[in-house]
Order: C-alpha cells, then sequence, then structure tokens
C-alpha cells in the first residue's frame, strides 16, 4: 500500500469513527440534552448541518415536542432553504400549534422571502394565541409598513409602545413612517433672531408649507417670508423623501429667491440615508447655495434609537480656498409618547446649511467661530395638531475677538388631515 492509499484509509477510517461515536453519543443523549447541543453548534459554531442532524435525532426520540421542530425549521431558514423550512412550519400549522414562537418563526420566514400576504396571514393567526406579543406585533407591524399599509402599521406600533413604552424598534419604525400616515399636512411657523452686536435689526421670518404623503414618500412645498437688515425677501421650496427600499431613503432639495442678500439665490442638495442594524442610521449628502458664488457643503450623520432617546452626531464640511470650514452638532431626543411628541437638546459649533442664517455665508471676510446650544419641544394634542417650540443661544465671534450673543426663538403648528 502506497503513502497516498495509506492517508487515505487513515482520513475514512478516522471520519467512520467520529460518526460511530457521535452516533453513540446520539444514542445515550436525551432529547433535551441533543437540543441543547443542536443550539451549541448553531449560534455558537454556527455549523448548521450539523444542528440539523442533532435536531432530527432528538425529534425521533420526541416526535411531538414542538421547540425541535420550530428550530429545525428555522435552521433551514437560516440555511436558505425555505421550501425545507416551509414543509417543517406547514406540519406544525396542520397539528394547530398554540405557540406563538412558532407563528414568529413561520411569518418571518415568509417575511424574509417576500411572501408578505402569507406572513401576515400567519402574524394574525399567532396574535390570536398571544395577542400581546411584541415580537409577533412587531413582525405585523413590518408586514404592514412592506404592504404599504402605514396606519396600519403605525396602529400596531402605537400598540406595542402602550404595552413597552421604551421599545427601541418599535420607536424607529414609528418614526420612519409618520410622513406616509396622514395623506396631507399644512403647517405655519414663526422665527425672531435677535442679535446684540452683529446687525442692528433682528430678523424675523415666517414659513407656510404643504406636505403631501404618497406610496412612494413624502413631498413638502414651503413658501418663507423674511425681513433681514431692513429689508423683506421670498423664498420658494420644494423637497421630497422617496422611500428605495427597506433600508434606504433620500432626501433631495431645492430653492428658488430673488431677494439678493435675504436668501440664497438658489439652493440644493441631497442624501441617501440608511437603516441600519441595532437601530442604527446613517447619512451622506451635499447641499449647495446660490449667492454670488456657490457655497458647497458635504454631510455625514450618524443616529441612535435607544428605548425613548435618539442620538444623533452630525457634521458639516465646506471646503475653501484656503482651509475647510466644520460645523458639529450633536442632538439628543427623549420622546415621551409617539413619533412627534419628544424634548431635544442641541450643542453645537459653527453654521449649517438648515439654519435661519444660512445667509451668514455669504460675504463673511471672516471665519466665524460659533457656539451653540438649544432646546426643542414638540408636542401632539389629538394626534393631529403638532406644535413645536425651539429655542437656540448661539455665541459668535464675527470678527477677531469680537463676540455677539445671538437668541433664536422659533414657534410652529402643523395640522394633519
Amino acid at each position: 500500500m502506497n503513502l497516498k492509499s495509506t492517508l487515505l484509509f487513515g482520513l475514512t477510517f478516522l471520519f467512520t469513527l467520529h460518526s460511530l461515536v457521535l452516533f453513540s453519543q446520539e444514542s445515550t443523549l436525551t432529547s433535551d440534552e441533543l437540543f441543547q447541543n443542536a443550539r451549541k453548534e448553531a449560534f455558537e459554531n454556527k455549523n448548521y448541518p450539523v444542528a440539523v442532524d442533532l435536531v432530527k435525532s432528538a425529534l425521533k426520540k420526541s416526535p411531538d415536542y414542538t421547540d425541535l421542530s420550530v428550530f429545525l425549521g428555522r435552521l433551514y431558514t437560516w440555511m436558505d432553504k425555505p421550501d425545507s423550512a416551509r414543509i417543517v412550519f406547514k406540519q406544525l400549522e396542520l397539528k394547530d400549534v398554540r405557540d406563538a414562537d412558532f407563528y414568529l418563526a413561520y411569518g418571518s420566514m415568509e417575511y424574509w422571502e417576500d411572501n408578505n400576504t402569507e406572513a401576515a396571514r400567519i402574524v394574525n393567526k399567532g396574535l390570536t394565541v398571544d395577542q400581546n406579543s411584541l415580537d409577533l406585533l412587531i413582525l405585523k407591524a413590518k408586514v404592514q409598513n412592506v404592504n404599504k399599509d402605514f396606519n396600519g402599521s403605525k396602529a400596531t406600533l402605537d400598540r406595542i409602545l402602550e404595552i413597552d413604552p421604551q421599545h427601541t424598534e418599535a420607536r424607529k419604525l414609528l418614526i420612519g413612517i409618520r410622513d406616509q400616515v396622514s395623506m396631507n399636512e399644512i403647517g405655519i411657523n414663526y422665527n425672531w433672531l435677535y442679535f446684540d452686536k452683529q446687525f442692528e435689526d433682528n430678523w424675523h421670518i415666517a414659513g407656510l408649507s404643504y406636505k403631501r404623503g404618497t406610496s412612494i414618500g413624502s413631498f413638502i412645498f414651503r413658501t418663507n417670508f423674511a425681513n433681514k437688515f431692513g429689508r423683506n425677501g421670498t423664498q420658494f421650496e420644494l423637497e421630497a423623501y422617496p422611500r428605495l427600499s427597506r433600508i434606504f431613503y433620500m432626501y433631495l432639495g431645492a430653492g428658488y429667491s430673488n431677494s439678493d442678500g435675504i436668501f440664497p439665490k438658489f439652493r440644493s442638495g441631497a442624501s441617501l440615508y440608511a437603516n441600519l442594524p441595532a437601530s442604527f442610521e446613517a447619512e451622506l449628502g451635499f447641499r449647495q447655495l446660490k449667492f454670488s458664488e456657490n457655497v458647497w457643503m458635504y454631510t455625514a450623520s450618524v443616529g441612535k434609537y435607544y428605548k425613548n432617546f435618539w442620538f444623533n452626531a452630525r457634521t458639516y464640511l465646506t471646503p475653501g480656498e484656503n482651509n475647510i470650514s466644520h460645523s458639529y452638532t450633536g442632538t439628543v431626543r427623549y420622546y415621551t409618547k409617539g413619533s412627534d411628541d419628544y424634548l431635544g437638546f442641541i450643542l453645537g459649533t459653527g453654521i449649517s446649511p438648515e439654519e435661519n442664517r444660512e445667509n451668514l455665508f455669504e460675504g463673511t471676510p471672516y471665519k466665524m467661530k460659533t457656539f451653540k446650544t438649544g432646546l426643542d419641544y414638540n408636542f401632539t394634542i389629538k394626534s393631529k395638531n403638532i406644535f413645536s417650540i425651539t429655542g437656540t443661544y448661539y455665541n459668535v465671534e464675527y470678527k477677531p475677538e469680537i463676540k455677539d450673543n445671538q437668541f433664536d426663538l422659533s414657534i410652529g403648528y402643523r395640522r394633519r388631515f
């Protein structure tokens, strides 16, 4: 016998011996012990085929052990074998299993396979077994969201938050669909900006807006009226938030004004948002302001939902001839009820294009050093009426060694219908 044959024989012998040892162990272990071994193989070693064999051995000992069958269906789902998983789940359904975990596993598999009508049927049946199952309810909200039943999804998410007000995933989903819940929204807001030294006159800005929710996202038309430097101006804006997939959506914006120095003549912007695992979200985009020359800014942000809180960090980078201007803002919101009821706190530096002070980008010979902090309070009355009050303090070094204390007070009202 040559060396190659000897090695092949040795490997075959060891494999056979290993299989016999495993078979011997499986023969002596209880179904619960086999179940535990299968879970270890699946979760710690990611060895799904071995886990399947262990579960099948356990089922021979305990064929009516529901948890084993449910786990087998999950294993086939994770192995991307939906047909095999479906066979297991259908057999359990024929037995009229009264187990919420079974309906969660079965419904999740159909949801991941984009069989949303079937997923909805399974989840609703599972909720007759346990109407307060948070896992089933969150899956139901996801299915309703995909089926564009945004009002139904909101009702389901509201129910989850009634049961558990600190449910992070429900909070994130509710905020994500709020623009699609109501088809129409009108709004009005007023800003008063006080300057201690930098400008002689205070600024006044009023805005009217109309939002239309659609199946592909929301669209907003806004008209802004301002009195700055003792002169009046008007600006028109159009914004859209199209949904691209379960993960991605966008912000698109454009604006025009013929009021030189009050508003930028043109403005535009775009951002791509991603809903990430563990209740994170991220954004990359740009903003453009056209005064006598174009000002280009690039933005990035990352957000995180945790129970009743939302944390966000954002930066704007504005390239110049000799340097890059930086703006950083941190935001924390504490949600008291739904998606429009919260108390917010902001802290940051620099000017951002979203502020009513955006025209300070124009003709500023000195790169202003700005510190800002503020509070934001939003609340609803009968869910259709949304009120907002925001106060922000700025400390601005608008000339070398010369600082100004500035205040921005904003109040707003929106009505959904």
